[in-house]
């Protein structure tokens, strides 16, 4: 029987800043193809999913020069994968719709989305509440992805990822990306509130963190560490 991992991208193509102004937004480029080439490397089955089944939206500001430190063969390399994927991104599964229990994994994607659509979506939470129970089973976040572990709760309303060792992008990156002062939250700020025991690295340099069968990555950097992390696991079990 085949490993099974449900990969959750936003479906987010805009964040709403303080002010009620849309920041053009989606998931990042490379915190997705990253993590699904070591997953389909390693032979798991790929299940990807947004809220509501919508089409994701890749920020451009991800396959910008300056991002890819003016690699123009990089970024040519990144549209051309995601080209490969034709109707699977154009119709993704339904997050709402899906049985965590079908997973042995759940790995969410970054980008500036998921603080609009997963930071508060109820069927996310479910997800990693219902696979954190299962020692054999793993969650992982990347990046702002992180995010979707804030709805997440327990059956006496308690958050079950209080106490937990992990990470996701830190106030000193969105301050650097210049958008801290503009956010309605912040995520390292919010995720410290709840009660996790947050592991900030060095800025914008690849830091995971693994806590039993929780696997966090930091930025951009981490998505292909994070994604090694979870395929580690999944091989020891």
């Amino acid at each position: 029987m085949s490993t099974a991992i449900l990969m959750v991208i936003t479906g987010a193509n805009a964040w709403t800043l303080n002010d009620g102004s849309k920041y053009p937004t989606g998931y990042w480029a490379s915190e997705f193809i990253h993590p699904h080439q070591v997953f389909t490397d390693a032979g798991l089955d790929i299940t990807i999913a947004t809220p509501g089944g919508v089409e994701p939206t890749v920020d451009a500001v991800s396959l910008s020069p300056a991002m890819n430190g003016d690699d123009q063969a990089s970024i040519d390399t990144q549209r051309a994968y995601l080209a490969t994927f034709g109707d699977t991104l154009a119709s993704p599964a339904v997050l709402e719709k899906v049985d965590p229990a079908d997973f042995d994994a759940v790995y969410v994607c970054g980008g500036h989305g998921p603080m609009e659509d997963l930071g508060d979506n109820a069927a996310i939470g479910k997800v990693v509440t219902t696979l954190l129970d299962d020692p054999d089973k793993i969650v992982s976040a990347l990046c702002h992805g992180v995010a979707a572990l804030l709805p997440a709760r327990a059956e006496d309303g308690s958050w079950p990822f209080s106490g937990r060792k992990l990470t996701s992008l830190t106030n000193e990156e969105e301050t650097a990306v210049g958008l801290a002062d503009k956010a309605p939250w912040l995520l390292e700020t919010r995720l410290r509130e709840a009660g996790a025991d947050f592991q900030a690295g060095p800025a914008f340099l690849p830091h995971v963190i693994v806590d039993g069968n929780l696997v966090t990555g930091q930025n951009p950097a981490s998505a292909h560490l994070s994604a090694e992390a979870v395929v580690k696991i999944l091989a020891g079990k």
